[in-house]
């Protein structure tokens, strides 16, 4: 437990934080099973919506550290890859 006020500041802003970062990896997930489902669907114009919406979401959230930078690169490849496939 924290013990001097600092300390509890400290406390409640890591609360905020996570509770944020929580709900960001939530949107971040939504998005890419959105993208996933598209593309399961077979649909490649859908899958490329979904993907072009995902896009900036990833990117924003990695910005803020929520995801690595190479988590969301490494993503955004992996679902492109499969959208381009579905195209073939």
């Amino acid at each position: 437990m924290a013990n001097s006020k600092q300390a509890r500041k400290r406390a409640r802003q890591a609360e905020g934080r996570r509770v944020l970062k929580a709900s960001q990896r939530s949107m971040v997930r939504t998005y890419v099973k959105n993208v996933i489902k598209a593309i399961n669907g077979g649909d490649h114009a859908q899958a490329m919506d979904a993907f072009k919406a995902a896009q900036p979401v990833i990117d924003r959230i990695a910005d803020k550290d929520v995801l690595s930078k190479k988590k969301a690169a490494r993503l955004k490849s992996r679902l492109n890859k499969r959208i381009k496939a579905l195209a073939a």
